[in-house]
């Protein structure tokens, strides 16, 4: 086979590592650069699927629409029929709607594949022997793979070495616990559960390290298989949920009204051909035709606004699920804090500076090391003492080994040699290194100081004091503990957690890790937006409460995992009301802070970026991530945030809320105005001997109304609308029709009233004049129902849908001077009728603002609705995506996947 060649991972688990390694033309340093692009260049890229704007698929949702499709069918019996002028022009209108609708739309779609290709995940790989960074979808096989914790496994993978490496497979393999991992081959035909000798793409490492080299990428891999198979479906946002029920609304009215006027016209002997072409107009009037593209183009815009402001977001919906969040949980270091850890000095037990605690320190050290070309590539570390500054791993580590202090140690470490590892976990809050010097074998062990401590055989008071005033000065802390094998022991090669013991506390490591310039302004920002900002962070609590206070977050009590672990639920919620800080916490408390707040009422957003926040951001409603986060975190992620800050995080909060008034916006006027239209329409077929409107009017006024909108995701949003979140309430938007609509219709009484008896119209007139009118009263009433406020004087539209709404309303008034006029059955309207409209347009603007006080003094500033639904809940962190635009393992993805 050539190297190129995807390998089947079961038969790569049967076979020893460097027979594998040898069919795939490889070898311990990996692939050249060159041969890996001309291997990627043969197999293709390591994606599944690719986020591509497909204007097929978007004209289909176009056309989709049961009454549309049947208006047009109507219109074509009509042409047949003998009614052909008719029937071409309500074709060419429901043509320029769907057109309307299918450019606004597609253009969101391209600004959703513009941002899924700044949205990437990374992995390091060896290459010309040298560890390097590339993004996962550039592995081909035969390229050599170093796992660390937390990774997202990026391929199907046959392990050359591990230490200590488990992986979590539950989502290919439904097994909840975590899968030892081993170089050695395994039997023949075994199941996809018993791969111990590979990693699998779409795991997640939940402890240790290792290298694997690739056997499979892409749709070749195991989860590649099941997941083409299945295909993809994205799970509903609650916005959507509340598109769909209110869609819903509007047909059951739309089904009413459309019956009662087809009834009506039968009765009063009209040709049934034409009754129902009436009838369905009716019906699509009071349909928002452009809702979708109306709400595509405000998220579209809120993308893009977004990514100016360096936020990115899966897909565009969840632009408004930020909107709703009241209470955001964060992590602590690179939020609040710099970020920029550096290391500040090594402490004795005795409090003086002690260079062997940092020379211990580099020893026990998981950074990897980006080495000249010249040197070996080889060596973890802290080994070699090679001139190669720290590439990527623990930032702790990566500080210490680039640390200034540092560099005159590390040519020392070559009089020692590795012998074993155990890499840090969450659980151990620890790592540990087996070294041999010239006096035997030491076990060094490095991590949190409680976590250290009590792993010591004596440890003074003089030490736990200055511990606690390093703790005090708001300083990061590490301990480290040594001890000397002897005996048998100093004999052994391989080392595990459970050799942690007895050990010799040597010292501290002090880093320093300050506030971040702005982050007491972003937290203001935040409170200002009703979100409330708790810590969740693994730190010391008296670090973690220092920093809040310096920052000026609400004091409260501090808790620690421990309090977590003691408390039931009921309990857990009651504390969580009184605490801002929560330290010491471990992954599964977090992510249970997060589910029990939630269970309280609130939208709940999680930022977080390391392994340990994975469960937490899939508890949370939205969870935030960065572009540097681990694999799985980006994966658990629904936002990504291209700079960690909170500043960032308040102005997508902000841009969410936009979005939804704009879209309420729409959705009260076309309720309202077109409800009340519609009900004029049909009591006006009871009654007049002729249509009040012909069908291919209805639709040109719905259209023309409709363009007028396509500018609100424009509009400003009063400052009163930002401060807290609001969500779909159908019955809110039920009681706005049933209070709004009957005013509308008022106003066409009236106008029927001025042209039958003022100006004795006929049915050509009668029709213009309404049309005129009704267009006039539609377009215009925005100005009142965009705002609680006065308009104009207190809060005033944006320029562009100022000019679209005066701008339609001018070709309303202008098209039946025009040669379309007798086409479109309109005739001239006489002078004085404009002076009439300009009244009625007043007197019902003016009624629409004495009814908009009455009205909201019932409703309360914020438009409830309450929580999500919990069929919701358990759907929308079922699908975890993507990587410049293709679909990436993500621990829930496949699990939801291989169960549908």
């Amino acid at each position: 086979m050539t190297g190129e060649d995807a390998l089947d991972v079961t038969v790569a688990a049967g076979l020893p590592a460097a027979a594998v390694t040898a069919r795939l033309d490889s070898g311990d340093g990996g692939l050249s650069q060159a041969e890996a692009e001309r291997r990627l260049s043969t197999v293709g890229p390591n994606s599944l699927r690719t986020h591509k704007a497909r204007r097929l698929a978007v004209l289909v949702r176009q056309l989709r629409s049961p009454l549309l499709i049947l208006l047009a069918v109507t219109a074509a019996a009509s042409f047949f029929l003998g009614e052909s002028s008719d029937a071409l022009i309500i074709g060419v209108i429901l043509t320029a709607s769907v057109g309307l609708g299918f450019f606004n739309e597609y253009r969101a779609e391209r600004a959703a594949e513009a941002l899924h290709t700044q949205i990437r995940h990374r992995c390091l790989v060896r290459r010309d022997d040298r560890p390097r960074l590339v993004d996962v979808v550039t592995l081909v096989p035969g390229d050599v793979v170093v796992l660390r914790l937390g990774d997202v496994v990026p391929a199907d993978l046959r392990l050359v070495s591990t230490a200590g490496l488990e992986c979590e497979e539950s989502v290919l393999t439904g097994e909840s616990l975590p899968v030892a991992k081993t170089p050695e081959a395994v039997g023949p035909d075994p199941a996809l559960a018993e791969l111990s000798s590979c990693a699998l793409m779409g795991t997640v490492v939940h402890a240790g390290s290792g290298t694997g080299v690739v056997v499979a990428t892409g749709g070749r891999t195991e989860f590649g298989r099941i997941a083409l198979q299945l295909g993809e479906r994205h799970p509903e946002t609650e916005f959507q949920i509340g598109l769909r029920d209110f869609s819903m609304l509007l047909v059951r009215v739309a089904a009413a009204l459309t019956a009662a006027i087809f009834v009506i016209n039968l009765v009063l002997h009209r040709p049934v051909l034409d009754a129902l072409l009436f009838s369905l107009a009716i019906a699509v009037g009071i349909s928002p035709q452009l809702l979708p593209a109306v709400v595509s183009t405000s998220l579209a815009a809120g993308t893009r606004r977004l990514a100016q402001h360096k936020v990115l977001v899966k897909r565009l919906v969840c632009i408004e699920d930020l909107g709703d969040v009241d209470l955001l949980f964060t992590d602590k270091t690179g939020t609040l804090t710099e970020g920029r850890i550096s290391f500040v000095r090594s402490l004795g037990p005795d409090g003086h500076p002690a260079d062997h605690v940092l020379e211990l320190g580099l020893l026990c050290n998981e950074a990897v090391v980006d080495q000249p070309a010249d040197q070996p590539a080889d060596q973890p570390a802290g080994h070699d003492g090679g001139p190669g500054r720290a590439a990527s791993g623990n930032p702790l580590d990566v500080a210490l080994w680039d640390a200034p202090a540092a560099a005159s140690l590390r040519t020392g470490l070559a009089r020692f040699r590795r012998l074993a590892v155990v890499p840090f976990d969450h659980e151990r809050r620890a790592a540990s290194v087996l070294v041999e010097d010239g006096e035997g074998r030491l076990v060094v062990t490095k991590g949190a100081p409680e976590a250290v401590l009590e792993r010591c055989t004596a440890v003074t008071d003089e030490a736990r004091a200055v511990l606690d005033a390093e703790f005090a000065a708001g300083n990061r802390v590490v301990a480290v503990a040594t001890r000397r094998l002897s005996g048998a022991a100093a004999l052994q090669t391989t080392l595990t957690p459970a050799d942690e013991h007895d050990l010799t506390f040597e010292g501290l490591l002090v880093f320093l890790d300050p506030p971040k310039a702005g982050a007491s302004h972003a937290l203001e920002r935040l409170a200002r937006l009703g979100v409330t900002v708790k810590v969740l962070t693994g730190d010391n609590p008296a670090v973690a409460a220092k920093l809040c206070a310096d920052l000026g977050l609400p004091g409260g009590r501090v808790l620690t995992g421990r309090d977590v672990e003691a408390a039931d639920d009921v309990r857990l919620a009651a504390l969580i009301e009184q605490a801002t800080v929560f330290a010491r916490v471990s992954p599964e408390h977090k992510a249970r802070i997060v589910r029990t707040q939630r269970r309280g009422g609130l939208d709940v957003a999680f930022l977080g970026d390391g392994v340990n926040d994975a469960l937490a951001l899939h508890a949370a409603d939205v969870g935030i991530s960065v572009e540097a986060a681990t694999d799985v975190a980006k994966d658990a992620a629904d936002v990504l945030l291209l700079e960690k800050n909170l500043d960032i995080l308040a102005d997508g909060v902000t841009q969410g809320r936009q979005i939804f008034a704009n879209t309420m916006k729409y959705v009260l006027m076309g309720t309202s105005s077109n409800f009340g239209n519609m009900f004029s329409a049909a009591a006006a077929s009871a009654f007049l001997p002729f249509l009040p409107m012909l069908p291919s009017q209805i639709l040109l006024n719905n259209l023309l109304y409709d363009s007028s909108q396509l500018a609100i995701p424009t509009d400003h949003v009063d400052a009163e609308q930002l401060r807290r979140p609001s969500r779909w309430d159908v019955s809110l938007i039920r009681r706005f029709m049933l209070f709004f609509g009957p005013i509308s219709s008022v106003f066409d009484f009236v106008t029927f009233g001025v042209m039958l008896g003022v100006f004795h119209a006929g049915p050509p007139l009668f029709r213009t004049g309404w049309f005129v009118e009704s267009l006039a009263t539609q377009v215009l009433v925005v100005f009142a129902i965009r705002t609680r406020r006065v308009p104009f004087l207190r809060s005033r539209p944006s320029l562009p849908l100022l000019l679209a709404a005066l701008g339609v309303v001018a070709v309303g008034a202008v098209i039946p001077v025009t040669p379309l006029a007798p086409v479109l059955g309109f005739q001239p309207l006489p002078g004085p009728f404009f002076l009439a409209l300009a009244l009625m347009v007043v007197a019902y603007l003016a009624l629409i603002e004495l009814g908009k006080r009455r009205f909201y003094r019932a409703v309360p500033a914020r438009l409830p609705g309450g929580r999500r639904s919990p069929a919701h809940r358990t759907h929308r962190r079922a699908h975890r995506f993507t990587t410049r635009g293709a679909l990436t393992p993500g621990r829930t993805a496949l699990r939801r996947l291989v169960r549908r």
